[in-house]
């Protein structure tokens, strides 16, 4: 099989990612990387063995790029995934898909026109404790999931966090599309649509953004089952961790990185069982989001994360930020 020909736009450091994993793969090799500021395109070239550009247009003429991976800010991504759509590559746009219903709806609608495939870049789905979790709900093991928590904590915007972009809500999404698309969508794949969203916040610590650093946010799900998402940039203590709650059963998960990593899951009236990290065998994430994405294109099927899905956490945390202004729940679709 002839390998995919990828161009990648933005060569910062997620774009980069995106382009070494994209190399690893059995079919695909990236072909030209694009930025605009041109010396990062051209070291990010020579690194990859690929041709730089500092304009997507001029990339997206050659006929040796069937897809393409945006990397850049979510404010930016709906005009070079239109563009590629309409030269006929298929697009991995990374998360947030983008900031705005109106951009996300662009951006399905040029793929759908011109029938090219859309992938999104949740990439949690993909590391070993979230794909587990999702494997064992798909098995049973602890019945139907009635009630779902996942915290993440953090200290703030600082180092490579603090670019002027990511501080403004109306570029970067906030923290609930900037970070928390990963949870967001983590808990709509495990327990499904969201109908209705409440949700508190406030800016306690960090002044120097635009938008909350504390956020509430609870999920009332199409299925009955409700989830609370903790998202915090204003800790000293940092803790990625939750657990689910189902019809027969529970399952902790007090971290998904590090040591303690793993998954303590029991059904009513059983011991719990303690699964660790180490013993959940995963491809390397990064490169597992683009084989999925690359396969779909092979095989002509959706990819493992969709435009809609993509759309489905614009919407989640838009009606969040929505009903922390109002104190009033707001109802899915918005």
């Amino acid at each position: 099989m002839e390998k995919i020909g990828v161009g990648v736009i933005g060569c910062g450091v997620m774009g980069k990612a995106l382009a070494v994993a994209c190399n690893r793969l059995e079919h695909a090799v990236v072909k030209t990387v694009c930025d605009v500021n041109e010396e990062m395109a051209k070291q990010a070239a020579a690194e990859l063995g690929a041709i730089a550009f500092s304009d997507y247009h001029r990339m997206l003429e050659r006929e040796d790029v069937q897809a393409v991976l945006i990397a850049v800010p979510g404010f930016l991504h709906e005009a070079p995934a239109v563009a590629a759509a309409q030269a006929g590559k298929h697009v991995f746009s990374e998360k947030p898909m983008a900031v705005s219903l109106a951009a996300c709806d662009a951006m399905i609608a040029a793929c759908d026109a011109n029938r090219r495939i859309l992938g999104v870049g949740h990439v949690c789905r993909f590391h070993g404790v979230h794909s587990q979790i999702k494997r064992m709900v798909v098995e049973g093991r602890i019945g139907t999931p009635t009630c779902m928590t996942v915290r993440r904590l953090g200290g703030g915007w600082s180092g490579v966090w603090a670019q002027k972009w990511r501080l403004e809500r109306a570029k970067s999404g906030g923290t609930l599309m900037e970070v928390n698309a990963h949870e967001i969508d983590f808990m709509r794949w495990v327990c499904g649509d969201v109908k209705r969203v409440t949700a508190q916040g406030g800016q306690f610590r960090e002044k120097q953004t635009d938008f909350e650093d504390i956020m509430l946010v609870i999920l009332e799900f199409e299925n009955g089952a409700l989830g609370l998402l903790h998202s915090s940039n204003a800790s000293t203590v940092g803790e990625y961790g939750g657990r689910l709650d189902g019809s027969e059963g529970s399952l902790h998960f007090a971290s998904i990185w590090g040591e303690n990593a793993g998954i303590r899951h029991a059904r009513f009236g059983e011991e719990a069982v303690f699964l660790p990290l180490s013993e959940i065998v995963v491809e390397e994430p990064v490169q597992a989001e683009l084989r999925g994405f690359i396969d779909a294109i092979c095989h002509k099927v959706a990819p493992p994360v969709t435009g809609r899905d993509g759309r489905a956490v614009v919407e989640i945390a838009l009606a969040a930020y929505e009903s922390a202004k109002t104190g009033k729940p707001v109802d899915l679709p918005v």
